[in-house]
């Protein structure tokens, strides 16, 4: 993802809430039809909240970083 992308407006994300994807279909296929409608998995919105997915060189995983902010706000 580049900077660029982060400066399209939120009105036009996708909003995961209004996805449905059939249970039916082949993961394969769900994969597909996932990929379609949330047009960009890395930026998306969930509700009012916009959720962007970046990944760092120091290789941290995803469950780490939300501890860490976890902690910092108790």
């Amino acid at each position: 993802m580049t900077n660029k992308n982060l400066m399209l407006p939120t009105d036009s994300l996708a909003d995961i809430n209004e996805f449905n994807v059939d249970n039916e279909l082949s993961k394969k296929e769900r994969i597909k039809e996932f990929i379609r409608q949330i047009k960009d998995p890395y930026r998306f919105k969930c509700g009012d909240i916009i959720v962007e997915s970046r990944y760092s060189a120091n290789g941290l995983f995803y469950e780490d970083c939300l501890q860490n902010i976890f902690k910092n706000i108790s």
